[in-house]
């Protein structure tokens, strides 16, 4: 028995890896723009990698240019929006799954 495919669509679906294993969804949002973060921020017109999500020292997450724009603001001195510890960028290290098989 032969089967020939006439038709055929994919779907795909992507999530941020932010850490958060809870699969909570409602944590899942920008503190600033209230935006899941696999959407985009009010300044962009595409989720992704044209607007990327920034964490911070203190554990929080953002979209980036959420954040840049809090910190260009003169109430902001310089602090995280959610606990007002002085804002500093975490550097992420993306964990190396190539020996977890799939």
């Amino acid at each position: 028995m032969k089967v020939h495919v006439k038709h055929w669509s994919a779907v795909a679906q992507w999530r941020w890896n932010t850490g958060n294993n809870d699969q909570d969804d409602e944590g899942d949002v920008c503190g600033i723009c209230r935006v899941p973060y696999e959407g985009c921020c009010p300044s962009c017109k595409m989720p992704g990698d044209d607007c990327p999500l920034i964490w911070g020292e203190c554990s929080h997450i953002f979209h980036m240019h959420c954040l840049l724009k809090w910190l260009g603001t003169a109430p902001s001195k310089q602090q995280c929006p959610m606990d007002r510890r002085p804002w500093v960028t975490a550097e992420r290290k993306i964990a190396d799954t190539s020996n977890n098989p799939i």
